[in-house]
């Protein structure tokens, strides 16, 4: 099985720390952002595709052709437009069945082998108390997804879409939807429930009970305190 690791990103939210790092190279508990997905994989991924951007020689220097026996392709990304766009990068490397994470978020090993075993296509899903932004996801009883609202929402309860995603070769056969309306960016959720509605694909929610999202500074501090071995 393969995995696709999202890390073109310049990840401006971080201020000076991503001046001379990319973002996924960010150290929390001694360990970079991208090595907590690496060490996430399920043991059915043997080939890793790091779509990698801004600094990405980096990246290529830091792990070379493989990660403990788990062999690594990587693929350019030249001009950010979103989420799908960088999935759509590393289309022609993809065989069939594969999980997309991004580089720079924190997910138990647990959860990453819960989704794949997915028996459609599946997106992760968080569960949080106030639910102010990002994309609200709307589920039937039986957690089909029926829809993905972006933007703010009124901070009462809700599922998030928390950016892993198990799909097939058969998304790239739907075009790429914008994330918003007028949007430049084409956004990968929104994109994979066009596609599962086009293609009559069933479309799951896997709840996912361990992610840590980096976005800030702040973020990493927080996070260096969850991970940091207790005493």
């Amino acid at each position: 099985m393969q995995a696709v690791i999202l890390a073109a990103g310049r990840g401006t939210r971080m201020g000076e720390l991503t001046q001379t790092t990319p973002k996924s190279l960010l150290k929390v508990a001694d360990r970079s952002l991208i090595e907590y997905g690496l060490d996430a994989l399920p043991d059915a991924v043997d080939e890793i595709i790091i779509v990698v951007g801004y600094l990405g020689g980096l990246i290529h220097d830091r792990f070379g052709p493989d990660y403990f026996g788990k062999r690594i392709l990587y693929v350019e990304m030249e001009q950010l437009h979103g989420t799908a766009a960088a999935l759509w990068q590393a289309k022609d490397l993809l065989k069939d069945k594969f999980l997309v994470l991004p580089g720079d978020d924190i997910y138990g090993r647990e959860d990453a082998a819960r989704i794949v075993e997915a028996s459609t296509w599946a997106l992760g899903v968080a569960k949080v108390d106030e639910l102010e932004e990002g994309g609200k996801i709307l589920m039937e009883k039986d957690m089909r997804i029926k829809d993905i609202v972006e933007g703010k929402h009124d901070s009462s309860p809700g599922y998030i879409y928390c950016s892993l995603a198990c799909l097939d070769t058969r998304i790239f056969s739907h075009p790429m939807v914008p994330k918003s309306h007028g949007a430049s960016e084409f956004g990968l959720p929104q994109t994979v429930l066009a596609a599962s509605r086009s293609l009559h694909v069933p479309l799951e929610a896997v709840e996912i009970s361990s992610w840590i999202q980096i976005t800030s500074p702040e973020d990493l501090k927080n996070a260096e305190k969850l991970l940091a071995p207790r005493p």
